[in-house]
């Protein structure tokens, strides 16, 4: 099935652009070039995954991927952020809001695109392992199939990104992941200077998991992360 992709950018030539190199790869795609148009298309058509520009007028983008990830409707749509802004904070904070990953200006279309690729392949069910749909760590669990989670019988909300990296450390359970397996692993690729797309994630997984469930991400300074193995 053809995937919709909702480009929410005000500058026309890029946004022209990206349109071009994401229909050569044969999605649908949908435009808004302010930020209260792309947030009602958003919730209105429900697409795949957005691409989502920092700086719009009538709302910034900021605002909006918080407002997505406040609406269950709309909560585990993939946000790929792109801003001109090159300072580190804007790109934190576009992480920690829920943005599954960022692009700073100027970019290259191509590598847009792969990235757009990447993402969506993690979101298939089909690239998940048959025989393994569940799995389970003391009161935690994981559901491959419908991406969910549970402790205590209470659902977990993570976004896709997270959902991939608790799956990815915990299939790994007592050993080191290394932040570049986990950017292979989880995002599909690797680049430099993305070391900290890991930390912020593992962060916001952390707060997610609460303190029962948060200290079992174990950081192993200088090299990555690793799911404590259960006692």
């Amino acid at each position: 099935m053809t995937k919709t992709i909702l480009i929410v950018e005000d500058e026309k030539d890029i946004l022209n652009l990206i349109e071009w190199h994401l229909r050569a790869e044969e999605y649908s795609v949908l435009k808004a070039d302010d930020g209260i148009q792309g947030l009602n298309l958003a919730v209105e058509q429900l697409p795949d995954l957005i691409i989502l520009d920092l700086m719009l007028p009538g709302m910034d983008g900021l605002q909006i991927c918080k407002a997505l990830k406040k609406n269950p409707k709309t909560e585990n749509i993939p946000v790929v952020m792109l801003t001109a802004k090159g300072e580190e904070i804007d790109r934190i904070v576009g992480l920690e809001l829920g943005a599954d990953d960022y692009m700073v200006k100027p970019f290259s279309p191509r590598e847009l695109t792969l990235r757009v690729r990447a993402i969506l392949k993690r979101l298939d069910p089909k690239q998940e392992i048959p025989d393994a749909t569940k799995l389970k760590y003391k009161e935690l669990l994981i559901d491959m199939d419908s991406y969910r989670v549970w402790i205590r019988k209470k659902e977990v909300s993570l976004t896709a990104t997270e959902f991939k990296l608790l799956q990815e450390l915990l299939q790994n359970q007592g050993r080191v992941r290394t932040r570049d397996q986990l950017l292979d692993r989880v995002w599909g690729y690797q680049f430099d200077g993305y070391a900290r797309t890991v930390d912020t994630h593992v962060r916001r997984l952390r707060q997610k998991l609460g303190d029962d469930y948060s200290d079992a991400i174990e950081t192993v300074r200088g090299i990555g992360y690793r799911f404590k193995e259960k006692i």
